[in-house]
Order: structure tokens, then sequence, then C-alpha cells
């Protein structure tokens, strides 16, 4: 399945939300460089969808504000 994810990085409170069906918004304490904040998102789509971390591949976006993730379930 694949995602779309609109993120807002180095924010006070970290949250994720869904949009859509496959689009979602997230937040995160993490800032924007080093790639931080991008394993910050990875982590937390694994978490919402209750599968490893290696499940969860980056597709598109590594340096937009708007990201595609694919989850293997």
């Amino acid at each position: 399945m694949r995602i779309k994810v609109q993120v807002t990085p180095n924010a006070k409170r970290e949250r994720f939300d869904a949009v859509k069906e496959n689009h979602f918004s997230a937040a995160v304490k993490e800032r924007a460089q080093h790639s931080e904040a991008n394993h910050r998102v990875q982590t937390l789509v694994a978490r919402h969808f209750n599968v490893p971390l290696t499940s969860v591949r980056f597709l598109t976006g590594m340096r937009a504000k708007t990201k595609m993730f694919e989850v293997v379930e």
C-alpha cells in the first residue's frame, strides 16, 4: 500500500493523523537536517500500521514536506 504523508518538522508536539484513507499528516520534533525527520516519520508510519520498520519503504520526497511511503504488510 502506498501512502502520502505531509510532514511538519521541528514541531513542539509530535502527532500522526489520518487525513484521508491513504493520506496522513505528521508533526515531528526532529529537525529536517541529516534525514532526522524522515527517519522519525518512517517510524511513526510503521507504528501506525503495526508493522516492522523494515516493512516501510521510502519512495519519494526526501527533501520535500510531502513524502510517499510504501507499506508492505
